[in-house]
């Protein structure tokens, strides 16, 4: 029998199927009772699932990034699909293909490594290419490039979107180097690289996207300066050479203010051309892949609409199917 994947569920459907709960929360109705209102996840979207009149001990086994074995019925309301459950039990004791409920990248992963160091270690700079080579030649942080998420639920969230938001980056900043004289563009390509690295350790990506108890404490802001670090070090060792210290600077500042304002997490402002530079192109890939992810996950197909972003604060506009 062919699995129900997300995004094939229509309205009136009866759903027995296994899914990944990406979310769990107990919430009141208006006359005080509670309801279960559970996030189903594969790899093709996205889909609320609600169980009436249930309290925690009733649910207490299931967590989220378990995978659980849901029945229910497919439900139009206000516009989105959602699944009224009749039952949601741990799927314990079934085979599951993890493939199904990891998006992955629609990129070759060879192939955007192979673009990545093209890229890098051609860099007009010696003291940057060297730096480069450091991190490329760490088999920890190439196999941690060919798996890791840029994020867990918004942006390049599949395995493989972090390489892929630092090429499309850097493929991205070699387009305007005619357009921006004054920026260092070996500079901003080696910041590109660096600004989500710590990324790697910030988050678990191997059966569900989760923070790691180093990325919940520290975060990947303080990650990738202390991967810099380590890094200039290698290289310092392997060349003979100090490695300069404003370049360092340079790339530690990108790192640490990409997120573009105190209220995004970053604890300095871009105070350099690179940085800012590197905000606004690292803001336009993100948001661009957020929009396009949202759209076309969303399992609601007859719907002009995408259901209402909480954190964007906006419904997204699919177009017509014509």
């Amino acid at each position: 029998m062919s699995r129900m994947f997300v995004n094939s569920l229509q309205d009136g459907e009866t759903v027995d199927e296994v899914y990944l709960l990406a979310d769990r929360q107990l919430r009141a109705n208006r006359n005080g009772d509670t309801y279960f209102l559970g996030q189903l996840r594969d790899r093709t979207g996205q889909i609320s699932g609600l169980l009436w009149n249930v309290n925690e001990s009733i649910v207490s086994h299931i967590n989220t990034g378990d995978y659980v074995r849901v029945k229910g019925k497919v439900q139009l309301f206000q516009g989105n699909l959602q699944v009224i459950l009749t039952r949601i039990d741990l799927a314990t004791d079934e085979s599951v293909n993890s493939e199904d409920f990891i998006p992955q990248s629609n990129s070759d992963v060879l192939v955007q490594l192979e673009r990545l160091r093209e890229i890098l270690l051609g860099l007009n700079d010696s003291d940057l290419s060297e730096l480069m080579q450091s991190f490329l030649s760490d088999d920890e942080i190439v196999e941690g490039l060919k798996t890791a998420p840029a994020g867990i639920r918004l942006h390049h969230a599949y395995h493989g979107g972090l390489l892929d938001h630092i090429v499309n980056l850097c493929e991205t900043a070699s387009r305007l180097t005619d357009l921006y004289p004054n920026v260092d563009f070996n500079l901003l390509l080696a910041g590109i690289f660096l600004h989500d690295l710590g990324k790697i350790r910030e988050l678990s990506y191997d059966t569900s996207f989760q923070y790691t108890d180093e990325g919940q404490l520290i975060g990947h802001l303080i990650i990738g300066i202390e991967m810099l670090d380590d890094k200039i070090r290698e290289t310092e060792d392997r060349t003979k050479q100090d490695f300069p210290k404003e370049k360092a600077l340079r790339l530690k500042h990108m790192i640490v203010s990409h997120h573009g304002a105190y209220e995004f997490g970053s604890p300095k402002l871009p105070m350099t051309p690179e940085a800012i530079a590197l905000h606004h192109l690292d803001n336009l890939d993100a948001k661009t892949n957020e929009f396009q992810s949202l759209i076309e996950s969303d399992p609601n197909a007859a719907s002009h609409w995408t259901p209402y972003q909480p954190n964007m604060q906006r419904k997204l506009y699919k177009g017509s199917a014509e």
